[in-house]
């Protein structure tokens, strides 16, 4: 349905949002582009400038802030629309937005925080703060997952939940082709869930999902919160 008008995607979206049971939101690093951090397959992408052989971008993480987009989920979460979020960025973004964590996976970690190796308990970073304030024998560590780490279990878990309990799933700012993470919108689709897509760039599931928006992502989600806001009067 991406030959179909933008204004009528995005209010068929915010249709469903209006219909749905339960709504799982999963991005990727291009919600972030608008906060000044790199995706990863775009033209000047992360891993896109490692296969040309070209030197990694220099960025302050601290210093991006969560955009209209991000903020956008967060709307969705005070309507009480939003059944839960998962995340493959590690930029803290989402958090730093207002949502709660107790509606958050991030599969890969968050650059700003702490998780005890022990108990799985996590914490803003501070300086020397190494010791588990939970657990007796916990050591606190970087919760950031590195290629080759495993990933954490209970984030996966529930993710995994969540998937398959959706009845909308919405994809953002991702590829869909870094496993185990891609595997979400699937578990979606095979429980019966409508699959939105809204990414600037091809995915796998573009076939199987059944809207799909190339434009700019801060032109869809901003929008379709003001549009389900009208709807919900």
């Amino acid at each position: 349905m991406n030959d179909v008008d933008l204004e009528d995607r995005i209010r068929l979206l915010a249709c469903w949002i209006s219909e749905a049971k339960h709504l799982v939101v999963f991005t990727g690093a291009g919600i972030s582009t608008e906060s000044g951090l790199p995706d990863f397959r775009g033209p000047d992408g992360v891993w896109t400038r490692q296969e040309k052989g070209l030197p990694a971008q220099k960025f302050d993480w601290s210093s991006a802030k969560p955009n209209a987009s991000h903020r956008a989920i967060f709307e969705l979460q005070e309507m009480g629309r939003l059944g839960f979020l998962i995340t493959q960025n590690v930029d803290n973004l989402h958090l730093e937005s207002g949502i709660r964590p107790e509606l958050l996976s991030e599969l890969h970690g968050n650059i700003m925080r702490l998780q005890c190796r022990s108990c799985g308990f996590k914490c803003d970073s501070f300086p020397d703060l190494i010791a588990c304030p939970v657990c007796e024998n916990g050591r606190l560590a970087p919760s950031l997952v590195n290629f080759g780490d495993p990933m954490p279990e209970k984030d996966l878990a529930d993710a995994e939940e969540h998937s398959r309990r959706s009845d909308l799933f919405v994809v953002v700012g991702s590829s869909l082709t870094v496993y185990p993470a891609a595997n979400m919108p699937r578990f979606a689709l095979m429980a019966g869930a409508r699959l939105v897509i809204v990414n600037d760039g091809e995915t796998p599931l573009d076939r199987h999902c059944h809207l799909r928006f190339d434009e700019r992502i801060g032109e869809v989600l901003p929008q379709t919160v003001r549009e389900l806001k009208m709807m919900l009067r």
